[in-house]
């Protein structure tokens, strides 16, 4: 018997998007430590990641690493293909759309803290839409919406304070910020 070998190349580009899930994963795992008052509201504290990688290397790295993060995320907290892990992935997607159209919108009106609080509304938004198509009756959720609007308002606001400080922190030797264009 013959054996064969299957070799994958692996560039520069997919040791990036490995660390940088990995990071996001960590965050994901110690976030999901953290008790919730509300269930479903979290602080999204990942998507910094996924938002710096956006800005310095573009939406397609950001993708990556946000499907990495989610399903990886949800495997190692032995919730993959449950309901949560679902609802993570469709908030995880419309917030990547989102973030695929604000691209092409004006860099100077629309920085990290804008971004940031667009992709969260976009995150809320592909969950509730999820969970009232397969879960709850839509009436149930319009009570909630002002509830998970206001947490993604809250959270969106301050996790792109932190990409905006994080930033700022790195200096000028940083790449330039392409995810913009691209």
């Amino acid at each position: 018997m013959t054996h064969s070998v299957i070799e994958l190349p692996v560039t520069a580009d997919d040791r990036r998007i490995a660390r940088l899930a990995a990071v996001a994963i960590g965050i994901t795992l110690a976030e999901a430590a953290i008790p919730s008052p509300v269930p479903g509201i979290k602080p999204g504290l990942a998507n910094i990641v996924v938002l710096l990688v956006l800005l310095q290397y573009g939406w397609r790295t950001a993708a990556w690493v946000s499907a990495l993060r989610v399903l990886a995320g949800s495997l190692l907290l032995g919730n993959l293909f449950a309901p949560g892990f679902w609802l993570s992935a469709a908030g995880a997607t419309l917030s990547l759309l989102v973030l695929g159209l604000a691209r092409h919108l004006p860099a100077r009106h629309f920085g990290p803290v804008s971004l940031s609080v667009l992709a969260a509304f976009g995150h809320i938004g592909g969950q509730l839409a999820l969970a009232g198509w397969w879960l709850l009756p839509g009436a149930a959720l319009i009570g909630l919406l002002p509830v998970f609007a206001a947490a993604a308002l809250i959270f969106g606001t301050v996790n792109g304070v932190v990409v905006a400080r994080l930033r700022a922190a790195s200096g000028p030797g940083r790449p330039p910020a392409t995810g913009a264009a691209q």
